[in-house]
């Protein structure tokens, strides 16, 4: 079955609500999706929403991308040759994972589509469902105590606090939610490169007790040498973010002794499942867990990410809450949400359907 169409287009999307990370604060975002129609109709979506700050990469730049010749030319080619196509744009676009990610969901779409079968069923699901995170932005502790309630009633059970401004009320922030939680609510802390190595030990020291998941990207990227400096069992809990951009670097870090006992996996920042399946097998090789994060996007690159993460063993821990924030999306469907877990629909590519 050849390819018949190709449509990117670029969508603005508002937040339902602002939120405030270490370097920025958020209100809206820039989408761009991409259509792939095959010759009998049927149309395989894919999406990006490449953070430019983490990888060099924003989304008018994709979607020049993706308008240029080489994805035009893309017409007529058999959707069976899929992998090869992924294959020939990683070497076309090589680090623009924003445009790789769109143009390997819509193609992994396509196919499953054309075949009958959900993506994950094609690749092997290994894992049925997990909890994900839901994010508290950085804000004071009456306010971090009433995001966490608001969470709570909603049927989720672990926070992601996003933290690096000030490691005193970081610790004050997630000190109070134990206080008020216990085990009801289980933390994970995002410092976003927010802190250096002492701010990070004086965090540990004081939050040791409180049962923290994981600390997600402590210190800025090119200082991972200095967490060579923190003990092993601490290491084990930190997690690679902005340092963790592709398989390059997930086989750096893998060498002893590891800076990081965890790796979050972003399909903005790989470029698309086939970068993702590379780092996951990297990361199993070197008995290092994975954690799948994500930017603000909509329910079809968030679906794509969660089938990825259900077709690796060693995946641990999933943060896939970006298309809770928008107040409107393209899609509807891929996955259901209960009491906090995530459940891929398993229809035929990523099972989501768009609107309209």
């Amino acid at each position: 079955m050849k390819i018949k169409h190709i449509r990117p287009y670029l969508k603005h999307l508002p937040l339902t609500k602002p939120y405030t990370i270490a370097y920025n604060t958020f209100t809206d975002v820039e989408l761009v999706f991409l259509e792939i129609e095959l010759e009998d109709g049927t149309i395989g979506l894919g999406s990006a929403s490449p953070a430019e700050e983490v990888v060099g990469e924003n989304s008018k730049q994709t979607l020049g991308n993706l308008q240029s010749e080489f994805v035009q030319n893309l017409i007529g080619r058999d959707i069976r040759h899929f992998q090869q196509i992924i294959f020939e744009a990683q070497n076309h676009f090589p680090n623009l994972p924003g445009t790789l990610a769109a143009i390997d969901i819509a193609l992994h779409d396509a196919f499953g589509k054309f075949l009958g079968i959900s993506i994950s069923d094609f690749y092997g699901q290994k894992i049925k469902s997990l909890p994900t995170s839901v994010t508290i932005g950085i804000m004071n502790v009456e306010e971090t105590l009433k995001e966490a309630e608001n969470f709570k009633q909603l049927g989720f059970r672990i926070l992601k606090v996003k933290t690096g401004h000030n490691v005193e009320e970081d610790i004050e922030r997630v000190r109070k939610i134990h206080e008020k939680y216990g085990n009801g609510l289980k933390v994970r802390v995002d410092a976003n490169q927010g802190y250096d190595v002492n701010d990070l030990l004086k965090f540990v020291r004081n939050t040791e007790k409180l049962g923290l998941e994981l600390i997600e990207q402590p210190i800025p990227v090119g200082k991972e040498k200095d967490l060579m400096k923190i003990d092993t069992d601490i290491r084990q809990i930190l997690c690679g973010d902005e340092s963790m951009k592709n398989p390059k670097y997930a086989l750096k870090f893998a060498a002893e002794p590891k800076p990081f006992g965890i790796y979050n996996i972003k399909l903005m920042k790989c470029g698309g499942l086939k970068g993702a399946f590379e780092i996951a097998t990297i990361a199993q090789n070197a008995a290092i867990d994975l954690f799948w994060g994500c930017n603000d996007e909509s329910i079809v690159s968030i679906t794509a990410a969660l089938h990825t993460a259900y077709c690796c063993p060693n995946t641990k821990y999933i943060d896939l809450d970006g298309s809770f924030d928008l107040a409107e999306d393209l899609v509807s469907g891929g996955f259901t949400i209960e009491d906090g877990y995530l459940k891929i629909n398993k229809q035929a590519g990523f099972g989501y359907q768009k609107l309209g």
